[in-house]
């Protein structure tokens, strides 16, 4: 993700000259680098129902990912204006973490509605296409459900559909490797694995703080 984000912002400030938005190459990356956060989303919601959280420190968690998802929309309009990120990663991991929690009992089933979900994505440009009506969930106030037959024009967009099947998939995933193969999360970490881990426990203000850096350093050079 950070070496993504520095290539982004080398392109932004004329130092590459990729196509972030239509190159497979670049948005391959991006599709994995999501699929990524929205799995190990659902792997900690299966750990934290199982350590049985309560919903008071749920919502204190909630609560910092979407103060960082509204700091990040007030961030990017200041440098993006029309193009600002009013339902990026953070927007999308705060409202499917809670649709996440609440069917968190749902058991096996979370793997047939994480397939469903990636499944409407697919099918929503061809049902727009038989049933206009559908055209108004382009609109922004609905295009957060991703059930669209276009992308809004926006930094970063990742809707519910299809990413809440990603995140149900990790919280199936491991659900079952709590229930079946807890060997597998037992025991210390290998040394080698100590700066994976210290970026996992702090992985939101890495995330919120390595761009802005990023960003600046690059503008500052080439200034």
């Amino acid at each position: 993700m950070t070496v993504f984000h520095f290539c982004y912002d080398l392109n932004y400030f004329g130092w590459l000259h990729q196509d972030f938005l239509g190159d497979r190459f670049w948005t391959g990356q991006r599709t994995a680098i999501v699929s990524l956060f929205l799995f190990c989303a659902g792997l900690s919601q299966a750990v934290a129902v199982a350590q049985g959280q309560r919903w008071p420190r749920f919502w204190r968690r909630w609560s910092q990912v979407a103060g960082c998802a509204l700091l990040v929309s007030v961030g990017t309009w200041f440098v993006f204006h029309a193009r600002f990120i009013w339902f990026g990663v953070l927007h999308g991991i705060a409202a499917m973490l809670v649709v996440v929690r609440l069917t968190a009992h749902w058991g096996r089933w979370l793997w047939l509605a994480g397939a469903v979900a990636i499944g409407l994505a697919w099918v929503a440009p061809f049902a727009h296409v038989h049933w206009p009506a559908l055209n108004v969930l382009n609109d922004p106030a609905f295009s957060w459900i991703g059930f669209v037959s276009r992308k809004p024009q926006t930094e970063d967009y990742v809707p519910l559909l299809p990413w809440l099947g990603v995140m149900w998939w990790g919280m199936a995933a491991g659900a079952w490797v709590l229930r079946e193969r807890p060997q597998w999360v037992q025991g210390a970490l290998p040394k080698a694995a100590g700066p994976l881990a210290w970026l996992g426990r702090w992985s939101l203000t890495w995330y919120m703080l390595h761009q802005p850096l990023l960003f600046g350093l690059v503008m500052l050079t080439r200034q």
